[in-house]
């Protein structure tokens, strides 16, 4: 993953697109254009145009596609990079991470930024707002902007030429502690690596994994575990509502209350709690001896610990 650095002095893309902005537009470079399945069109179209510019929405996120880059100049809005690098099924595409093109922004970044990201690199020379999305923060190789990375590419697909910032790696278990509030932190992780965030998280900690573990040594905002499809999300303080949502398999550990509305839409898997008020369904059970092990093999007493199923 280490190797030789060198710094670059400039951006250099032939076919990079730069356009600037006035005032904070959302979702820039949003390949799920702001939830599009949720919102059908209501709250943003793919072909509307940016604000005071010729670029619709859609034109950047398919420039992303070709491997080609951006560059934004003003301060960008919530969302910037949500889902990047991610052929996302809802539009034809297949499901999995697909190589893309970087994103400079010469402002300041709003909340959210790289929420669920799966590839790509996005490069700040402004402030940035947290709760940042599935990030982790390494040395620029280009002068005058921070870069960031996705925690998954950067676990899953081993980049080159990497030194981190705030985070540290050890054989397969990565852990960070610069003080960022993130979302959606191991989204899509596939491999069986461990990721630690120590403080608090906030949106869909661990959504879509099929794999690994993601630990938060601290509390958990609504929705932690959606659609969790394999591996183990550990929250070691309380999550808001909504946790396990859709979650189809792996494990939840919850160490103290899970929230209300717990379990919506529950396909399978375990989740464990001291406290939390399911959703009908998912009932509070009692532990038994398989449940007390899976405790103990993660370290915890399963003292306390009542099962949602």
């Amino acid at each position: 993953m280490f190797g030789r650095f060198k710094k670059k002095e400039k951006i250099s893309d032939e076919n990079l697109i730069e356009l600037d902005i006035e005032e904070p537009v959302d979702c820039l470079c949003d390949f799920t254009y702001n939830f599009y399945w949720n919102h059908k069109g209501e709250k943003m179209g793919l072909t509307d145009k940016i604000p005071n510019n010729d670029y619709t929405f859609q034109d950047l996120v398919e420039h992303l596609k070709k491997g080609n880059s951006i560059k934004i100049n003003g301060d960008v809005g919530h969302r910037l990079c949500s889902s990047m690098g991610v052929d996302l099924a809802y539009f034809g595409g297949t499901g999995s991470a697909i190589p893309v093109g970087d994103v400079f922004i010469n402002g300041n970044v709003a909340s959210r930024m790289g929420i669920s990201i799966r590839k790509g690199n996005i490069y700040v020379n402004g402030n940035i707002k947290d709760p940042i999305g599935n990030l982790v923060e390494v040395k620029s190789d280009i002068k005058g902007y921070r870069k960031f990375i996705s925690v998954t590419e950067l676990l899953m697909d081993e980049p080159k030429n990497i030194k981190l910032i705030g985070a540290d790696i050890s054989g397969k278990k990565l852990e960070i502690s610069d003080g960022l509030i993130r979302d959606t932190l191991g989204a899509r992780l596939d491999k069986d690596f461990e990721i630690i965030l120590d403080g608090d998280a906030d949106l869909s900690t661990g959504i879509l994994m099929k794999n690994g573990v993601v630990r938060i040594n601290g509390n958990a905002g609504n929705n932690t575990a959606a659609l969790l499809n394999g591996g183990t999300v550990i929250i070691n303080g309380n999550c808001d509502d909504f946790t396990a949502v859709e979650m189809k398999k792996g494990i939840v550990i919850v160490n103290g209350d899970a929230g209300k509305f717990l379990g919506p839409k529950k396909v399978s898997g375990k989740i464990y709690s001291k406290e939390g008020s399911p959703i009908h369904p998912i009932k509070k059970q009692k532990l038994d001896s398989t449940d007390k092990k899976i405790l103990q093999e993660y370290k915890f007493n399963p003292n306390g610990f009542f099962k949602f199923d």
